[in-house]
Order: structure tokens, then sequence, then C-alpha cells
């Protein structure tokens, strides 16, 4: 049987789970985030679910459902409030446990469960000595984003949420917790600067904003983070889990921007914004999760990944967004492709954040595409891409073509025009696929003679009207 190709974002596109924390457990590959809605209007509106994958094929997620509820947690009886980022630990007993935070209170609430992907029970909040909830004592800062490494009778948590400009925020805390996975034994301290106190640290332009994520690698601790930038996934490295942290660089950009193998380093080449994930180890290669924006808002991400690699000082180069990521290199360069796979998608007029953020943002703004679905909220539906306006185009990497001399485009829309085909974002038109009213999807086609070898494929729309894009197909 023909193993499964892997694709970003690695899930179905009706899924939309961001804040992903990766974890390689008994052979499988469990992922954890915080849930978010399609077509919500905030974050992180749906209970938590969790998916895996065999460690040997990650084109082969499962759904393992349901493992928690925002009512399961005593603070939230009715709902009122949403499950943000979680992270997951074994504890010294093996049992699994789950921090998370609630939306609207400074604590850190802990769920257990024997299974990884069990349904989990309620545990308590983490707290000091003295029984005080964490981030209820006068002069704690409010906790956000937990983040859990566990070795023999200690579990070293990490929090943080610090804004640019907030004076009151100092930075990602981290502090020791003891065998009951609740109370700590070390207090906070801080181990990366927010944007206010960052002078002198080496973490300027770099500062820490949110989505402290840690992992281990051979003697050396990796908190990777979300920069002040809010797109891309910063880390820094100590040989002590608690102190002595040195910013190291940039892992990936979810608009790849600072990348300029292909183009200008300052060129976002898609819609950025927020961004949360972790590394982890995967059959002997190393990983990087992290999410991207969809639906032209900041509220439906989606996790991505992209295989990365390790210098032998231990640091880690940035990495390019693509298709392809999970599949741990190119996909191959004939049959049918889905067009929610792009990792590119730009117009004309560039903007560097999706809806919400930044200085305007793409925000219902109707000359930006977007990747969207048909139906409500947990239809099964594939994605596709919408609103493709004259001079917008859609990037998939990477593919490994060998004799294409035939491309396929399905569109629908109120659109007349063209569709340029290109290996290269600003490169020259190899093909031209016309297209036309439809309402309904319609396969339109063009010979075109792809060369052979890895390639990127651009789908530039040249016309009136806007195109929505299903998929298209080497031949």
């Amino acid at each position: 049987m023909l193993k499964k190709q892997g694709f970003n974002p690695y899930l179905p596109s009706w899924e939309y789970l961001p804040d992903g924390e990766p974890y390689v457990f008994e052979g499988r590959v469990y992922v954890y985030g915080s849930h978010d809605r399609f077509n919500g209007h905030a974050f992180c509106l749906n209970d938590y679910v969790c998916w895996s994958a065999p460690e040997d094929n990650l084109g082969d997620w499962q759904y393992e459902g349901l493992i928690y509820q925002s009512t399961d947690d005593p603070l939230n009886p009715d709902g009122s409030m949403c499950l943000y980022a979680p992270d997951v630990s074994i504890g010294p007993d093996g049992r699994y446990y789950l921090y998370y935070v609630l939306d609207k209170v400074p604590v850190v609430s802990v769920a257990v469960c024997d299974k990884p992907s069990g349904k989990y029970e309620f545990y308590g909040y983490v707290k000091y000595a003295d029984g005080t909830r964490l981030g209820e004592r006068e002069g704690d800062e409010p906790q956000f984003d937990p983040a859990v490494l566990t070795e023999g009778e200690n579990t070293y948590l990490y929090t943080g949420f610090c804004a640019f400009g907030d004076e009151s925020r100092h930075g990602a805390m981290a502090m020791v917790l003891g065998p009951d996975m609740l109370t700590i034994i070390e207090e906070p301290v801080f181990v990366a600067p927010s944007q206010p106190y960052s002078k002198g640290s080496g973490f300027e332009g770099y500062e820490f904003f949110e989505a402290p994520s840690i992992r281990k690698r051979g003697d050396t601790y990796y908190l990777i983070y979300s920069s002040i930038s809010m797109h891309e996934l910063c880390y820094a490295t100590s040989k002590h889990p608690t102190q002595g942290f040195k910013y190291q660089g940039v892992i990936v950009s979810n608009c790849d921007l600072h990348i300029d193998t292909y183009k200008p380093a300052d060129q976002p080449m898609y819609y950025g914004g927020n961004n949360h994930g972790s590394i982890v180890e995967i059959n002997g290669d190393w990983y990087i999760f992290y999410h991207r924006h969809t639906n032209g808002t900041a509220f439906c991400r989606q996790g991505c990944t992209e295989r990365i690699d390790f210098l032998e000082d231990g640091t880690i180069p940035q990495v390019e967004i693509t298709s392809c990521g999970s599949n741990g290199g190119p996909l191959m360069g004939r049959g049918e492709y889905p067009a929610y796979l792009a990792c590119h998608l730009f117009c004309k007029d560039q903007e560097m954040y999706t809806g919400g953020f930044g200085r305007i943002g793409a925000w219902m703004d109707s000359r930006f595409p977007k990747i969207t679905q048909d139906g409500r909220d947990g239809d099964e539906e594939i994605g596709y891409i919408a609103n493709l306006t004259d001079s917008a185009t859609a990037g998939f990497k990477y593919f490994s073509c060998e004799g294409v001399t035939k491309v396929k485009i399905k569109v629908r829309g109120y659109c007349q025009g063209a569709f340029e085909v290109k290996t290269s974002w600003d490169g020259p038109a190899l093909g031209r696929i016309p297209v036309d009213f439809t309402n309904v999807w319609k396969e339109y086609s063009t010979d075109v003679a792809i060369p052979n070898g890895v390639q990127a494929l651009y789908f530039t729309y040249i016309g009136n009207g806007a195109a929505n894009m299903a998929s298209f197909t080497l031949e």
C-alpha cells in the first residue's frame, strides 16, 4: 500500500488546531493545542481535541476525539471562558498532566489522564507552598500559555504574556514544581525579557511576547517562544532550565520574513499573525510545529510543520514555510492537489499581517485572497482559496517533477481572465489557463512543460472579478 503523503496543514483542512505542542508517546506523535472555530469571533472557542499519527508516517493523522471541555474546570461552570493554549507532561507517576489557562483568569489549571489522548479530568491549580494560587499572590504577574518539562521528580513550568510597551510585564517566567505536579518548590524567575526590559539582554528586537515552549536536546534546554513581532517563533538556549538563556534566532516565520534565498528578506509571502508551537524529534528527524491564519481573520488558525536542522553548535537555521513540511521532502509531481495547501498567498498590495493584527491587516478587505471553506464549523468541507483578484498569487512548495506536460485547475466564481503558471513568484509565465464566470467548480487546463526536478508552483490570476480555486492537477 502506498504511504500517504504529508502536507501543510498536516490535519484536514476543516480542523483548526493552533498552538501545537507535539510529543512522541509510545511510537505515535500526539499534538495538543487550543481549538479555533471556523468563522469564530474570538480565539479558541472550541474544546480541546487531540490528533495523533504514526511516528513513521506524518501523512496519516487520526482524530483521537474530545479530551477536555472548558466546563470541566470548576472556575468555568457556565463555559463563558475559553481554553487557551495547553501543554502536556508525563508526571513521576506515569500519568499525563495537561496544563492550561482559561482566558479571563490569571491562574494555571491542571487536568490529568492515564493515557495521552483519553478524557482528562480536572486535577487542581498550580499553587505556592502556602496554598495561594500562582497568579493571585500580591506582586504576581498573570499566568498565560503554560509550558512544562518533567525531569525526575521535578517539573519546570514556563508562562507569560508581554505586550509591546507594557511595563507591568517583565518577561517569560520559569519555576519548579514538586512531584505532585502542582506545588511550587522554586519560585518564579524571569528567563526571557519583555520589550521594555530588553536593553543589553541580547533579545533586542526579538523580545518575548507569548507562547513559551520548552524542550531538551542533549544537555541543552531550548526555550521556544513567539517574539514581539508575533509571526515568528524564536528560541533561546541554556544549560540550566531556569537561568542563563541566551537568544539564538528565528526558527520559522508564518509569513516567511527574514528568508532571503528566493525573495527579499523583508517581503512577506503569506498573511502572518500570532504564532505558537514547538520542536520535536520524530523518527530521527526534528520538526518545528507552528500555525498559519486562514479565512481572512486571526481566529481560524491551522497547524503546520517543517523539518529543521541543527548545526554542530546546536543552533537552528530558519526554515522556509512549505506545502510539504510533514512529508519530509518534495511531494510527487503528479496528481491532484487541493488549493488550501498554498504556503504563499499574496497580491500586489503587500500586507504582513492577517485580520486583526498590524497596521491595517487583511481584515474583511476585498483586496486580499484567503483560504476558507464552505459550510459551518465541524463540517468536513475541503478548503479552497477565495477572492483571487487581479495579481493574486498562490504558491506551493515543493514538487518532484518529471515529464509534466499539462496543468489543470478547478475554479469557480465571477471571474474573467487567466491564471499564469510559474515556478517562481516573480518568474515568467510558463503557461496561461483562461477562466470564465461559473457558479460551480469547473476544470480548465493548458499544455505546459514544467522543468524536471524539484520545483515550486505559482498560480497568478490576471483579469476581472474574483476567482476561487479548489485544486490543481499535474499530468
